[in-house]
């Protein structure tokens, strides 16, 4: 399985940015997938899951209404999610990670790609 996470910039407060991850080597139309961010100095959190298996959407409180979720499918092994990011904030600032939840873990990452969002 790899996951390969692109689209990240510089941007300033109000902008937007849309991250891709391509996901290759398995149907991930039988997993949770998802967005996670880490700012600088704290600890790496989700910020929005997609469960393909049912639709299922969740987004964090903190970006509802800013990020979206997205996915879509080349062939039953290779996948994209996307992540639309909107009115960006400046403490939206950190490293945007794509993950894959095999077996109740997220245990497949991917190198993660720099957001960076200035006033």
């Amino acid at each position: 399985v790899q996951l390969v996470e692109s689209g990240g910039g510089s941007v300033q407060a109000g902008g937007s940015l849309r991250l891709s991850c391509a996901v290759s080597g398995l149907n991930f139309d039988d997993y949770t997938i998802g967005w996670f961010y880490q700012a600088p100095g704290k600890e790496r959190e989700g910020i929005s899951y997609i469960d393909n298996r049912d639709g299922d959407i969740w987004h964090a409180d903190s970006v509802k209404g800013r990020f979206t979720i997205s996915s879509d499918s080349t062939s039953n092994t290779l996948h994209t999610l996307y992540l639309q990011m909107n009115m960006l904030k400046v403490e939206d600032t950190g490293v945007y990670y794509c993950s894959l939840e095999t077996g109740g873990l997220w245990d497949h990452w991917g190198q993660g790609t720099q957001v960076t969002v200035s006033s």
